[in-house]
């Protein structure tokens, strides 16, 4: 059976897409191949697509003749402000747009995405959440490391670095007495910092820590060390945003797993 004809068989338990509505969505870490089956539907139906710097742009491919709305936003790098964002879903939803709010990983993860189903709903403008692959998940799993694993680990932390050595930051010496692993989301710029405060908070300094860049897309970095040197061999090897940090004994487990993962990926 071909693809069309799968999706096809599945099209009749798809939701409508109304106008008037906003759809919050999101396209997963990157590869097209993570997007749900709502979230390819919500694509083909939308009037207006607003989308974040995050999208991988092969995504919008599934679009027709949808209006796009580049509204990215990226750390040090000039922005659109969030209030800004919000007008915009609630005026086109006001003239009749089916609105589609797309956002990298999902919308509920450090996306901000509850903020703006808060405006939304404020506003009386009818809306729907589609989750998506959140990008920790999406980049361990591409990276040929498990989110969890027994004898490893019994829960997982996902974390923001983005206030890292600010006074509203995270307690690190906290997560670090967790003893579970921790996936850090827009901490790169701060690794140094977050990896100095995790080593004060009890972690060894050779607790596995690895970089992943770009996960589940063909310009995807992965970078293992330690928590000591890990800061030091990102900035060495000039990796960039966006990418995730993970820290933890799970990481250990690419030695075996990531090679299979390679494989698979070039096949």
């Amino acid at each position: 059976m071909s693809i069309e004809n799968a999706i096809g068989r599945l099209a009749p338990e798809i939701v409508e897409f109304k106008v008037g509505q906003v759809w919050l969505a999101g396209a997963g870490p990157g590869n097209a191949g993570q997007l749900t089956l709502d979230v390819v539907s919500a694509l083909a139906q939308a009037d207006a697509i607003v989308y974040d710097a995050l999208v991988d742009p092969s995504i919008l491919k599934a679009a027709q003749d949808a209006d796009l709305h580049f509204v990215g936003k990226r750390g040090g790098k000039p922005s659109t402000p969030q209030d800004d964002i919000t007008a915009l879903l609630i005026a086109l939803a006001g003239r009749g747009k089916r609105v589609l709010r797309l956002k990298g990983g999902d919308p509920y993860v450090f996306g901000r995405g509850g903020e703006e189903a808060m405006a939304l709903a404020r506003a009386g403008i009818p809306f729907r959440i589609l989750p998506g692959v959140t990008s920790a998940f999406g980049a361990l799993a591409s990276a040929g490391i498990p989110a969890t694993m027994r004898g490893l680990n019994k829960a997982i932390i996902l974390a923001t670095g983005h206030a890292a050595g600010a006074p509203d930051d995270l307690d690190w010496a906290a997560l670090a007495r967790t003893g579970q692993p921790i996936v850090v989301y827009m901490g790169l710029r701060r690794l140094e910092t977050i990896a100095a405060a995790l080593m004060a908070g009890g972690l060894s300094a050779t607790t596995p820590a690895a970089v992943i860049a770009a996960a589940t897309t063909e310009g995807e970095t992965v970078l293992v060390s330690t928590l000591a040197a890990i800061a030091r061999e990102a900035a060495t090897c000039g990796i960039a945003s966006p990418a995730l940090i993970v820290v933890g004994e799970i990481v250990s487990m690419r030695a075996e797993l990531g090679q299979f993962v390679k494989l698979v990926k070039s096949a």
